[in-house]
């Protein structure tokens, strides 16, 4: 079983409470929404970053899973993966890296969520965020986490292998007992069939004429001007 939802890129934002900076790095203070309707929660996030990489440390230290491989949340294997350029996107731009961060701290109840509410075992959970801030979210899972059912099918489907095999040795038993029948009925026709022949000589004289017929048809010597005919 597996599930996929995308959910388009829709930033909604307030306003910043305060900015201050450290270094070149900006650090605003804002109302992050959280995974629970109408609750929010004050934050600073950081903006202003020169290249990705620096801002990527930044948010793998509050964020941990975020483009780290295959982590775990409630138990379940699960990766969130965040596009490059999006995050460059975000990087100096505080109202993109608000939703970001938003998204991002949201992760941790929301497979809780999954967890809970989904039917059947999950086997993995995946949250992609693409170069235009787009999320997808994918739940595989299994209504047979013991195998029992597996190993049911398996041997439902071994039994009725077995019935079909030992029925088509049955049926070519019976075609061969069939072949067989049929053979002996044509030997024994052939047994039955009458051997006949027609011996015909031509000569002048009558005596010569029949012990020629005879010799024709006992076999023991050729006809003067006689012709065999054997037919079977």
């Amino acid at each position: 079983m597996s599930m996929e939802i995308r959910n388009n890129y829709n930033m909604e934002t307030k306003s910043a409470t305060s900015t201050t900076k450290e270094g070149n790095v900006t650090i605003t203070t804002v109302e992050l929404k959280t995974s629970k309707p109408g609750v929010t929660k004050t934050e600073q996030i950081k903006t202003g970053y020169s290249n990705v990489n620096d801002y990527s440390k930044y948010l793998q230290g509050r964020y941990s899973y975020m483009n780290t491989g295959t982590t775990s949340m409630q138990g379940v294997p699960t990766r969130v993966s965040v596009s490059g350029a999006f995050l460059k996107k975000c990087m100096n731009d505080p109202e993109k890296a608000k939703y970001l961060e938003e998204n991002l701290a949201a992760l941790p109840d929301c497979a809780s969520y999954a967890v809970s509410h989904a039917q059947g075992t999950l086997t993995s959970i995946s949250y992609e965020i693409d170069a235009n801030g787009n999320i997808t979210g994918i739940l595989s899972g299994t209504n047979d986490p013991d195998g029992k059912i597996a190993r049911e099918n398996a041997e439902r489907r071994a039994k009725e292998k077995k019935a079909a095999e030992e029925k088509a040795a049955e049926r070519r038993k019976e075609k061969k007992a069939e072949e067989e029948k049929a053979a002996e009925r044509r030997s024994e026709r052939k047994e039955q069939m009458e051997d006949t022949f027609t011996v015909t000589v031509t000569g002048t004289d009558v005596k010569s004429v029949t012990k020629n017929m005879a010799a024709a048809a006992s076999g023991t010597s050729s006809s003067a001007g006689g012709s065999f005919d054997r037919k079977a």
